[in-house]
């Protein structure tokens, strides 16, 4: 199976899916597969998200991951001196993650970002959230952007990294990109949201946002 045939896989699992009424459950499908070699994890490069590299700083304070995956954000902020947490609703996932970094000081673990524990509310100085909503749709994608913004703690910033599309243009196929309005919707002051393209070949369209929730809310 060549590597477009097992993105497509991906794109099956995703349809079927939400088409079932349940928008993240082919997520653990997915991990699986992929470790069986039947599929690819598009978003799992192995290494950190460029865009994050390029923007993180030395730091303190509680960070959290949203959507982790394999861990290599994770523990790119772990390395930078926060005390991470890390989530992905795979299970497979999050147990690969902690195979792939034995005596990782990040703590991996299994929650749903549409339901997320409560204790996390307002919680986190730093939230990231790197490439999980464009494969949310619809009332999926609304909650999730909720939620995640309901994650950071007065003071704290909110950076996300996602695929962009203006707003007349086809979303096609997953993953889906954000538009201006939809990044907007976050609705967190907006320190920065930059326009720009990855270094890709081709090049993809990206929107890196940084936000920041007001000390005294």
């Amino acid at each position: 199976m060549s590597v477009d045939e097992r993105r497509a896989y991906a794109r099956r699992l995703a349809a079927e899916s939400i088409a079932e009424g349940d928008p993240t459950g082919w997520f653990e499908r997915l991990y699986v597969a992929a470790q069986r070699g039947e599929a690819v994890v598009p978003w799992a490069d192995l290494e950190p998200n460029p865009l994050l590299r390029a923007w993180a700083r030395p730091g303190s304070g509680r960070a959290l991951v949203v959507g982790c995956g394999l861990g290599d954000d994770a523990e790119h902020l772990a390395g930078l001196g926060y005390d991470v947490t890390a989530f992905d609703v795979a299970e497979s996932a999050v147990a690969r993650a902690g195979d792939r970094f034995p005596g990782s000081r990040v703590h991996y673990r299994a929650a749903d970002l549409l339901v997320p524990p409560p204790e996390w509310r307002r919680a986190f100085d730093l939230v990231v959230e790197s490439y999980t909503v464009q494969v949310l749709r619809a009332e999926a994608r609304e909650r999730a952007i909720a939620n995640t913004a309901d994650l950071v703690a007065p003071g704290g910033t909110l950076l996300v990294i996602a695929r962009a599309r203006d707003e007349a243009d086809d979303p096609g196929r997953m993953p889906w990109p954000l538009t201006r309005t939809e990044i907007a919707s976050f609705g967190l002051p907006a320190g920065r949201i930059e326009d720009l393209y990855d270094d890709e070949n081709p090049p993809v369209r990206r929107w890196r946002a940084e936000f920041r929730r007001p000390a005294a809310s």
